[in-house]
C-alpha cells in the first residue's frame, strides 16, 4: 500500500494517535488529533492529494525564538492539511528510516537528541579528543530544492507519492500579510515534511563519516566532529564546510567553535567536560533572558491594570512551570524531559533556581534592595513556584 493510500486508512491513524499519546504531548493536540480522527476530517484533503487537486498554499509568520530579539520565518498549512502531512511524516520517517546513516540522531524512532550526548559522552577517550561544532546558517529554508529533488526521486519509490511532495516543493508561492507572494522558501521550517527533508539532504555528508568510522553526530542543522588532533578536527571542519558549499549551504560563524579535550565541548543545549554533563551556559543565558523580559512585562501589566504583584507573580510561576517542568506543546519538551536524564550535575539548576527566585521577589516586592528579602521563600512557594532543583533530584530517583 502506498503512503498516500495510507493517509485515507483509519486504522493508520488509530496507529498514530497511539504513538502520539504514548509521548508526553501537549493535551490540547491529542484532544484536536482525537477529534481530527473520530470525524474522519482527513478523507477530503486525502481525496484532493489523490485527484492532483492543488494543494493550500502555507502561511508565512515570523516567530521570536528563545532569548533573541532576530526572528525566524516558519510556514504553516491550514490544520486539517497540517494534520494530514504530521501523518505522512510520521510514515516517511518510519518507511525510509534505513536511508540514514548511525549518526543522525533527528526526528527518528527510538533516536534523540539524548542519545547523542549519552553517546559521545561515553565514547571511549572522549576526554581526549579535539571537538568542531557549526549550526547551519538558517539550514531548513535555505535547502535549493533543485537539489533537493533528485535525492527525493531516487530516495522515494513510490511515484504517486514523489509527484506529491514535488507539487508542494515546487509551490513558488506563500501567504503573506493576507497576500499570495512568490518567494523561495526551501523546505519550509515549520512544516512537518521538513523534518525528513532536513535528514535527507545530508545524508551523504552524515554516511561518509559513518564510512570512515569518525565520531560524529548531526541533529538537523547541528553538527559535531571529533578526532585526535587539531590538525585532523580542522581538515574534517574543511570538509564539512566543503560539502555544504557545493549543497548551497553555509556555516553561520557566529555558531562555529573549535574544542580542545581540556575545554569538552556544548551540543544541543548540553555541555560536557571530563565526565561532567551540564546545561550549556549559553542555554542558561537565554533562558534568563526570557525571564527578565517576562518579569519586567508583568511588572507593567500590574501596574497598568492595578492587578495585585503577586497575581503577577504567579503568571510568571505558570508560565517557567510549563516550559521547564510540564509539557506546553506538540513540538518542544519541557526541559525536565529534554535535560534531566542526562545530566549528572545541579548546577546550573541552582543557577536557574536562583534568578528565578530574585525575578519573583522583584515582582511581588517591587525592589532590588535587600528590601526584597522581605519576600520569604515561603511566600512564592506558596504562589506554586518548584525548585528545579528539587523537582531535578525527584526524577533521578524515580529512575
Amino acid at each position: 500500500m502506498s503512503l498516500i493510500d495510507k493517509l485515507a486508512d483509519k486504522n493508520c491513524w488509530e496507529r498514530f494517535y497511539e504513538y502520539k499519546t504514548s509521548l508526553c504531548c501537549d493535551k490540547a493536540f491529542n484532544k484536536e488529533l482525537r477529534e481530527f480522527i473520530d470525524s474522519e476530517g482527513y478523507l477530503p484533503v486525502c481525496d484532493g492529494i489523490k485527484c492532483g487537486m492543488p494543494f493550500p498554499l502555507p502561511k508565512k509568520s515570523l516567530v521570536s525564538k528563545l532569548g533573541k530579539e532576530k526572528k525566524r520565518t516558519v510556514y504553516t498549512y491550514p490544520k486539517a492539511e497540517n494534520m494530514v502531512l504530521k501523518l505522512l511524516t510520521h510514515l516517511l520517517l518510519r518507511e525510509y528510516d534505513k536511508l540514514f546513516a548511525r549518526g543522525l540522531y533527528s526526528f527518528r524512532p527510538g533516536r534523540t537528541a539524548k542519545d547523542a550526548v549519552r553517546l559521545i559522552s561515553r565514547h571511549h577517550g572522549i576526554d581526549k579528543l579535539y571537538a568542531y561544532k557549526a549550526d547551519i546558517s538558517n539550514y531548513f529554508n535555505s535547502v535549493p530544492v533543485d537539489k533537493l529533488l533528485p535525492m527525493l526521486e531516487n530516495a522515494v519509490a513510490d511515484s504517486g507519492l514523489y509527484s506529491f511532495l514535488s507539487r508542494l516543493l515546487n509551490e513558488k508561492h506563500v501567504i503573506s500579510g493576507g497576500k499570495a507572494i512568490a518567494e523561495q522558501k526551501g523546505i519550509m521550517a515549520g512544516t512537518p515534511l521538513s523534518a525528513f527533508y532536513a535528514n535527507l539532504y545530508l545524508s551523504g555528508l552524515d554516511k561518509e563519516f559513518e564510512r570512515e568510522g569518525v565520531l560524529y553526530a548531526r541533529y538537523s542543522d547541528d553538527i559535531i566532529v571529533f578526532a585526535e588532533s587539531e590538525e585532523q578536527v580542522k581538515e574534517y571542519a574543511e570538509r564539512i564546510k566543503a560539502h555544504l558549499r557545493q549543497k548551497g549551504l553555509a556555516i553561520n560563524p557566529d555558531k562555529e567553535i573549535f574544542y580542545t579535550p581540556a575545554e569538552g565541548w556544548t551540543f544541543l543545549g548540553f555541555e560536557y567536560r571530563q565526565g561532567v554533563i551540564d546545561i550549556a551556559p549559553v542555554t542558561v543565558r537565554k533562558l534568563k533572558k526570557k525571564m527578565k523580559r517576562k518579569c519586567d512585562a508583568l511588572i507593567r501589566w500590574a501596574k497598568r491594570t492595578g492587578a495585585p504583584r503577586e497575581k503577577a507573580a504567579a503568571a510568571f510561576i505558570r508560565i517557567f512551570n510549563a516550559k521547564l517542568l510540564e509539557q506546553s506543546s506538540d513540538n518542544e519538551l519541557s526541559w525536565a524531559l529534554w535535560f534531566f536524564p542526562v545530566i549528572n550535575t545541579d548546577k546550573s539548576l541552582k543557577v536557574i533556581d536562583a534568578y528565578m527566585q530574585e525575578c519573583l521577589r522583584f515582582i511581588i516586592s517591587g525592589r532590588r534592595t535587600k528590601k526584597r528579602f522581605d519576600v520569604r521563600y515561603r511566600q512564592i512557594k506558596a504562589l506554586g513556584y518548584r525548585c528545579l532543583v528539587n523537582e531535578y533530584y525527584k526524577v533521578k530517583k524515580n529512575g
